[in-house]
């Protein structure tokens, strides 16, 4: 049988950060314990998972404070042909926009979760040069609480509204759609990541998605 291949592509919460007590931590949850591992054991044989999560990753913005290699647009079509050919990208990005140093709206994060979309709609990194499979995540809704609730500030409430502009953005390019937000909740203690049993939970509901999906 051939080998599938999904690439997860996020921030930091695809990298497996751990729930920050300040803003020096650096803790990541193990392979096995993040939901992109979570997810290729739940998938089983016969199937490849590739992480690509970088803390601070936007949508389509660089960051001027942490860098302008935050921007996942621009580094995006790198990653697509260095790792083609593709058959499933998991797409959950879009918690980083609502920093309030970027000022968006969640309109806005949802036409950039487009460009992303279109971007990986013209990259033919999937098999035989098609398109790979598309499968948009929601990130869950944040909280303003712990060392991270100045930089995050005026975000929860925005947070609560992304899910439904991004499977509006998702239906409009026929890919599929999970919200994060069903499934997990964020950490009391920095209001962004999630614990490992959360880890666990989407990793499971994000394997079940692909399992219906019949990439």
């Amino acid at each position: 049988m051939t080998e599938r291949v999904v690439l997860a592509y996020g921030d930091s919460n695809t990298h497996g950060t751990v729930p920050m007590a300040t803003l020096e931590d650096q803790g990541r949850f193990s392979p096995a314990e993040r939901w992109p591992g979570v997810c290729a054991a739940a998938l089983g044989s016969g199937w490849r998972m590739i992480e690509e999560g970088l803390p601070g990753r936007t949508t389509v913005h660089p960051d001027p404070i942490e860098g302008a290699h935050k921007n996942g647009l621009a580094i995006l079509p790198a990653i697509l042909e260095t790792h083609r050919p593709i058959d499933l990208v998991v797409l959950m990005l879009g918690t980083n926009d609502l920093k309030q140093r970027f000022s968006v709206t969640p309109l806005d994060i949802g036409v950039s979760v487009s460009k992303l979309l279109d971007a990986l709609g013209q990259s033919r990194s999937g098999p035989k040069s098609n398109r790979p499979r598309l499968l948009v995540v929601a990130p869950m809704p944040i909280e303003e609480v712990g060392c991270l609730a100045g930089m995050f500030e005026g975000g929860a409430a925005k947070s609560r509204r992304i899910a439904a502009e991004v499977a509006r953005v998702a239906a409009l390019y026929g890919a599929d759609f999970l919200d994060a937000g069903e499934v997990i909740t964020v950490s009391e203690i920095d209001g962004i990541h999630f614990d490992a049993a959360a880890h666990a939970a989407l990793g499971r509901a994000i394997a079940a998605k692909i399992g219906e999906m019949s990439v």
